[in-house]
C-alpha cells in the first residue's frame, strides 16, 4: 500500500523523518526568498533611479520625505532624514541590498531579518503611516513578514546552515 507523502511521517527506520516532520524546517523557504529578491530589487532600484539621492526633483528621497512630513507617526524620523537627503537614500539603499542579500543566501540571516524588520518598521512609521485603513500600507506586513526570520533564522539552503555543519561536525 502506497502512503501519501504529505500524510507519510514515516522515516525509513519507522521514525518521525518523513515529509510532515521535514516541512516546518521549509516551510520560510518562500518567505525567505520573496523578501530577500524583493530587498534586492528595492535597493539595486534606489541605486539606479536617477536623481533619487537629491533633495528634491522627481524621484527624489527628499520630496517624498519632505510630502510625507506631516502625516509620519515620528515627523523626527522624516527631519532627521531631511538633514541628508542622499545619505539617507544611501543608507536605505545599501541597507536594503544587504539585508536582501543576507536573507537570501541566508547569511547571519537572524541578523539580516532584523535589519529588514528595522527598515519596515522606519518606512511604515513615516512613509505608509497614513494610509488608510492601515491594511493599506505595504510597509506594516513587510515588518511582520520578517518577524519569523528574526525567529528562526536561516537554517537551510544557507550560508548559516553551513556553518552549523561544518561546527557540529568539528565537534
Amino acid at each position: 500500500m502506497t502512503q501519501d507523502i504529505l500524510t507519510d511521517t514515516r522515516g525509513p527506520a519507522g521514525g518521525e523523518q518523513g515529509w510532515r516532520a521535514k516541512a516546518p524546517s521549509y516551510a520560510l523557504l518562500p518567505l525567505r526568498v520573496f523578501l530577500g529578491v524583493t530587498f534586492i530589487y528595492a535597493g539595486l532600484d534606489k541605486l539606479t533611479t536617477s536623481g533619487f539621492f537629491q533633495a528634491s526633483g522627481p524621484n527624489s528621497v527628499g520630496a517624498m520625505m519632505s510630502a510625507v512630513r506631516d502625516s509620519a507617526a515620528i515627523p523626527g524620523l522624516v527631519d532627521l532624514a531631511l538633514k541628508s537627503p542622499g545619505g539617507f537614500g544611501y543608507a536605505i539603499a545599501f541597507g536594503e541590498l544587504a539585508v536582501g542579500l543576507g536573507t537570501l543566501f541566508g547569511v547571519i540571516g537572524r541578523l539580516a531579518a532584523l535589519g529588514g524588520a528595522l527598515i519596515s518598521l522606519s518606512l511604515w512609521l513615516t512613509v505608509s503611516w497614513q494610509s488608510s485603513p492601515y491594511y493599506y500600507g505595504n510597509d506594516l506586513i513587510y515588518l511582520m513578514a520578517w518577524i519569523p526570520l528574526v525567529i528562526a533564522g536561516a537554517p537551510l539552503y544557507s550560508v548559516d546552515g553551513l556553518w552549523a555543519a561544518r561546527k557540529r561536525r568539528l565537534r
